[in-house]
């Protein structure tokens, strides 16, 4: 969440950057700055009256031994009087500061500078395209269509088990499920990323910590029983790895990647987009988390769409880089890139990767800070990205590659799947 140093440091310019999300600040921010004024004028007569009780508590034993006890009763009833305006005051600095907590919640972050203004996905600006575009002629079949062709994907089966979104993956398929996530697990390594498994549940604190709660409660599975949460994304117990945590800075960056499996309610989903892998409640998707110190997280984010543009590369997909506008921009990003692939049969580009610089926002919930030099603490910037995420990127190989003779795999998967083409 934003810190009450940004918001009360220019009120108005903050205003002025939520207005590129759509969002109008100019209550809640206004709001904020009030209820900060009142919890720092509660905080200051909580204080007060705690100076005071010391004073006197401290001048009755004196009192008694003077012999002034009728004096001394006095400064006991003054005490008690004190505890009791302390107690109600507290009560009320405890109230104001959920209220405030809750609203800054309710604020999203601020998009950065580069961020350009647009209400629509219409609005994204492409910033760099490449790779080689296919043309497969008119009776190109879907991904969906090879799947069942040569027994990849069983998309019913997936239905009768658990539900619509839940394919299930055979054979070749789920040899090539298996291979993507090992080379892209591979790549991060060769990058520095020091890979974790993480836990695919999470609590309350963790969902919180990085913006998921209270913003995206409709789209994550809740096991409520237990107060539990389905991960949609290794982003979330990757970074609450740092949650509540002072990092030396000569530790930092911290890189880390993740495979998990994700979990997305997709509330709302229907139509053409959903069909095949084009969207699911269950995918496959290697994710990668950077804790930075403010300076150089912007390096970091060119780093790592750098990472992501070469595994397209290697993979041999047509491929552009999205830069996002103001309104299609998530709740905490100050500003997101999307990666996108080109699906041969669908004619339609597909999103496989989001690489986001959160600056402090993520850290702030988080309290991710980390200790200079000058022993100074300071919130990180957090970043992370898709590395990627799997099913349109299978949904792309599958109709970018398709031959008369089969499915030609990538070069650099056939090592992880021991084949080099689907027939």
């Amino acid at each position: 969440m934003l810190t009450l140093q940004q918001i009360k440091a220019d009120p108005a310019e903050v205003v002025s950057r939520l207005a590129i999300k759509g969002f109008d600040g100019a209550e809640p921010i206004a709001r904020a700055i009030a209820l900060d004024d009142r919890r720092r004028q509660l905080q200051l007569e909580n204080d007060n009256k705690a100076a005071e009780l010391n004073k006197i508590a401290a001048s009755i034993g004196a009192l008694m031994k003077q012999g002034k006890r009728d004096e001394a009763d006095e400064a006991k009833s003054r005490v008690g009087a004190l505890k009791e305006a302390q107690r109600i005051i507290a009560e009320e600095l405890a109230q104001t500061e959920v209220e405030l907590r809750d609203l800054l919640c309710t604020i999203p972050n601020l998009p950065c500078a580069m961020v350009p203004e647009g209400r629509t996905a219409e609005d994204n600006v492409v910033e760099k395209t490449g790779g080689p575009m296919p043309d497969l002629g008119d009776d190109a079949l879907p991904h969906w269509d090879l799947a069942k062709k040569y027994n990849l994907i069983d998309f019913d089966l997936g239905v009768k088990i658990t539900g619509a979104g839940f394919p299930v993956y055979i054979g070749k398929g789920a040899h090539l499920q298996r291979a993507l996530i090992q080379f892209f697990l591979d790549e991060a390594n060769e990058a520095g990323y020091t890979e974790i498994e993480p836990p695919y549940v999470v609590n309350e604190a963790s969902a919180y910590g990085t913006g998921q709660l209270p913003d995206k409660e409709a789209q994550m599975y809740h096991c409520e029983l237990d107060n539990l949460y389905l991960i949609p994304t290794a982003e979330v117990p990757v970074t609450n790895i740092y949650r509540d945590v002072i990092i030396p800075e000569a530790e930092l960056p911290k890189k880390n990647c993740a495979y998990s499996a994700c979990f997305r309610r997709e509330a709302g989903s229907y139509g053409k987009d959903v069909r095949g892998l084009n969207r699911l409640h269950q995918f496959d998707k290697v994710e990668i988390v950077r804790i930075e110190r403010p300076e150089d997280s912007y390096r970091a984010l060119e780093e790592m769409k750098d990472h992501v543009q070469g595994l397209l590369e290697n993979l041999g997909l047509p491929w552009h880089i999205l830069r996002l506008c103001g309104g299609d921009m998530s709740f905490t990003s100050a500003i997101t890139f999307d990666f996108e692939v080109w699906s041969a049969a669908q004619k339609r580009w597909l999103e496989v990767s989001s690489v986001s610089n959160f600056e402090t926002y993520q850290a702030n919930r988080l309290k991710c800070r980390y200790r200079g030099a000058d022993k100074k603490t300071r919130l990180c910037h957090t970043l992370n990205g898709s590395a990627l995420a799997l099913p349109r990127i299978v949904a792309a190989l599958l109709e970018n590659n398709q031959t008369p003779e089969g499915i030609v795999v990538p070069e650099c998967l056939r090592r992880y799947t021991g084949f080099s083409i689907i027939d």
